[in-house]
């Protein structure tokens, strides 16, 4: 639910102050009632909101994904470092990314302009898998990937939640984590003598990285979206 002058804002009917009169001489109807109230709570995905007849679509969802190359932090502005908010189309600036990378890791980076979906899917609590591909020190053992599905205790004392560790042979891994704690994954497997000397993010929920070439953006479509939706709870 949200509120009617927010839902026209964002349809870019006007500004706040200018969607008031909008409202009070009744040219706006949900479901066909007109409401002069701009705090009335509406439902877009069920009601049907129009200006003197004409529907109104809010304001629209947007997923990006962003394979992201090594040097980037993932912050929407720093003094001192690039960010992969340069990496964007002046179009998609204003959007924030979801989770993050650090800055030596690569690949799969969403950003959206829907925080209701950002906070899903980053809560541990929905517990959406992201996998990661990494070039390591020495070769996984069956101790190992017992460790990581028993879950990790780190050297500092945190506490991870259970987590896949697949051996791809000596010095390869693929590691499934539903958490994002700051450096996880590296410090999970310098945790079991194996530092990582790359690492990649393939794969976030059921999307995959897939051919995006390094250093470029795509926009989901619909459905892809609409994939990530069913990841939350």
């Amino acid at each position: 639910m949200e509120r009617l002058d927010k839902f026209l804002c964002d349809s870019g009917v006007g500004t706040r102050s200018q969607v008031k009169p909008i409202l009070k001489a009744g040219r706006v109807t949900v479901d066909g009632t007109v409401i002069r109230d701009g705090s009335a709570k509406i439902d877009p995905q069920r009601q049907e909101i129009a200006l003197d007849g004409s529907i109104l679509g809010g304001k629209r969802r947007i997923v990006v994904m962003l394979n992201k190359p090594a040097g980037y932090i993932t912050a929407t502005e720093d003094p001192k470092e690039p960010t992969v908010m340069e990496l964007l189309p002046p179009q998609y600036r204003d959007l924030k990314p979801i989770g993050r990378l650090d800055k030596a890791t690569e690949g799969l980076l969403l950003f959206t302009n829907d925080g209701d979906l950002l906070h899903r899917l980053i809560s541990p609590k929905k517990e959406v898998p992201k996998i990661y591909y990494a070039r390591h020190e020495g070769a996984a053992t069956d101790a190992d990937v017992a460790a990581f599905a028993a879950g990790l205790t780190l050297r500092d004392g945190t506490v991870c939640l259970p987590a896949r560790l697949e051996p791809l042979g000596a010095g390869e891994s693929l590691i499934t984590v539903c958490e994002g704690k700051y450096h996880q994954v590296r410090r999970m497997m310098a945790s079991r003598g194996m530092t990582v000397s790359y690492l990649e993010r393939r794969q976030e929920g059921a999307l995959r990285l897939g051919d995006l070439p390094r250093g470029q953006i795509r926009e989901l479509m619909a459905e892809e979206i609409d994939a990530l939706d069913s990841q939350r709870g």
